[in-house]
Parts: C-alpha cells; sequence; structure tokens
C-alpha cells in the first residue's frame, strides 16, 4: 500500500526542525486510517539524527536523503530533484510539507513533476470518506475556510507552521532508518546562494515559540507605545507581535507580524492592544488558547474571538495593569 511521506526539515545543527513533529503529527491520523506507513524524509548532508527524531516522534520509517546539493534549504531546485527521485522510490499516496520557506517553494513544483496537484497553506488534513485526502485552507485572504480535495493519485500539501501540536517524543520506539542517496548531479541546481545575513535578535525567545505573545496594532498610534506592549512581554516573560497595519507603517520590523501574511502563533495568551480583529490578522492567531482584548471600540471584531476584553483607551489601561503585573512577579 502506497504510504504517507512527509517531508521533513533539518536545522544548520542536524537536529529535525520543529515543522517536522508538526507534520508528522499532521500525518499520524492519515496513516493509521488508511493503514499504511508514515514515512519522514530529512533532506540535507548529515541528516541521520534528524532521521532517529523523526522516529521516535511518530514516524514508521525515515530517510536520511543526504546530498551535498541539500546543504541549502534555499536550493530549491536540488530540494524539488531530491523529492522527486524519492517519490518515484517509494510511490506516497499523501505527500505533507511545512509552509515554510523551502515548502512553499518545493512543493507545487513537486506536484507539477508528479502530474498532480498542490493545496497550499492548509491548517487541517484529514480523510474524507472516500479516504481520500481533504484539507483546509483559508480563502479569500483569509475571510473564509474552504475544504479541498486532490483527485490524483498523489495528494500534495503544504501545512501551515503552528496548526498541529508535535506528538510526544517516545525514545524507545523502534523504527527503519534508510540512507538515501538522490544523486544530484550540478545541473539539477539553477540558482545559488551567494550570501546569508543573519538578523538581529534582541529577544532569546521566537515569537513563533512564546507561550504568551503580547500584540499591538494600529490603535497604539505609533511606534512609542511599543515599549509598554515590550515590558508587558518581559514581564510575562512572552514575546511582541503586530498586525500588518503596524508593520507597514514601520513601527515595528516586519519579522513582528502576526496574520495571514505574517507568523501564525498559538500561544497560551494572546493579548491584544489596539487591533481590531480583521480576518487577515486573525488567521495568524485564532488558534491560540486564550485571547485577550484592550481596544476602544466596543463593536471591534476582536471581542468576537476573546475570552475577555476591556473597552477603553490602553493610555489608561495599560499603566494599572504594567503596575499590577509588577506587583505579581515581585
Amino acid at each position: 500500500m502506497p504510504p504517507v511521506l512527509i517531508i521533513g526539515e533539518v536545522t544548520p545543527d542536524g537536529d529535525a526542525a520543529s515543522i517536522t513533529g508538526e507534520l508528522i503529527a499532521a500525518a499520524r491520523p492519515l496513516a493509521d486510517g488508511l493503514g499504511v506507513e508514515l514515512v519522514a524524509a530529512l533532506p540535507g548532508t548529515s541528516s541521520q539524527r534528524a532521521a532517529a527524531t523523526a522516529i521516535t516522534l511518530g514516524a514508521d520509517k525515515a530517510y536520511a536523503v543526504e546530498d551535498p546539493f541539500l546543504d541549502d534549504p534555499s536550493a530549491f531546485d536540488a530540494h524539488v530533484a531530491a523529492a522527486q527521485k524519492l517519490c518515484q522510490e517509494i510511490g506516497p499516496s499523501i505527500v505533507l510539507f511545512g509552509r515554510t520557506i523551502t515548502g512553499r517553494d518545493v512543493a507545487p513544483r513537486l506536484a507539477f513533476r508528479l502530474g498532480t496537484c498542490a493545496a497550499n497553506d492548509c491548517v487541517e488534513v484529514k480523510l474524507d470518506s472516500d479516504q481520500r485526502l481533504a484539507a483546509l485552507r483559508p480563502v479569500f485572504g483569509g475571510s473564509a475556510l474552504a475544504w479541498v480535495r486532490c483527485l490524483g493519485d498523489v495528494a500534495v500539501v503544504t501545512v501551515r507552521a503552528k496548526a498541529y501540536e508535535p506528538l510526544e517524543a517516545d525514545a524507545t520506539r523502534k523504527g527503519e532508518v534508510v540512507n538515501f542517496s538522490p544523486g544530484l548531479g550540478r545541473d539539477a541546481v539553477k540558482s545559488r546562494l551567494v550570501e546569508r545575513v543573519k538578523e538581529d535578535q534582541t529577544q532569546g525567545l521566537r515569537l513563533e515559540d512564546a507561550r504568551i505573545v503580547v500584540s499591538g496594532g494600529r490603535g497604539l498610534g505609533g511606534p512609542d507605545p511599543f515599549v509598554h506592549l515590550e515590558e508587558i512581554a518581559k514581564l510575562l516573560g512572552g514575546a511582541v507581535g503586530a498586525s500588518r497595519a503596524a508593520c507597514d507603517a514601520g513601527w515595528v520590523p516586519a519579522t513582528l507580524q502576526v496574520g495571514l501574511t505574517g507568523k501564525t502563533v498559538t500561544p497560551d495568551l494572546y493579548l491584544t492592544v489596539g487591533i481590531s480583529g480583521a480576518s487577515q490578522h486573525m488567521a495568524g492567531c485564532a488558534a491560540s488558547k486564550n485571547i485577550v482584548s484592550i481596544n476602544k471600540d466596543g463593536d471591534a471584531n476582536i471581542f468576537k474571538e476573546a475570552r475577555f476584553g476591556a473597552v477603553g483607551d490602553w493610555k489608561n489601561i495599560l499603566p494599572a495593569f504594567i503596575e499590577q503585573l509588577q506587583e505579581l512577579v515581585k
């Protein structure tokens, strides 16, 4: 029976990237429902350790897809060629990628080579009544969600990061790790990495990994109020985010943007200040366990999604809130 395949990713130090565990969590019910193996592929120059980690996270078999041309995640041509050769080797019925810089470029090109379609930016995957893959994805700029199906022999899907929580690692799980060399030649690479510039990270906590996120929007009126959000985030041990409007205005870096065209976050607490709750923003934070909002517009859409909310001017609310937090953390 054709297996379910996930194309994971490997960090520069050789570990399995977090998206690998998320993809395995998404694919495990699919493989179980079809009664087939769940296979993980880890492309890189040294992916043995990452492949072994994939077994502990729930894969039945893992391929260490090793080739010098796969060392650069932005060498999309090489990754497409390697994925195609692996698919020809194992013949999967479903292929899942993460919606990462690599995945969103490689997946549709692989689908074209396999003569099938690709469903991009999916937030949920499942089997329908015909045992075909059904995927839920945002449409119309994130204002609606649609279930789509691939009617070809192979279904190729990119899954949004943080849409699934990785399964708990089990070091006692047994599975086969297979070395696979795609045998790529220089002709497989049409582009090359010229320069890598590492962005300065002022805070040690990544926005996507934070359990508490404090986000500001257009209602703050400028960049200066973000100092208050940074103080709150520091007191709570969280990270600062922003709406697209705040990023487009240049108040904060684009790397802090949460939403359909920004980052997806799934914190335990998502605190918004001056964010109206447009559908494009909610697409990036709707999976938060608790949304708490401060907005002076009592009819703002954000209050439809929030568990708790305060209607009022942030200038009056935040100082008292910060004072209370300081008392609590003493």
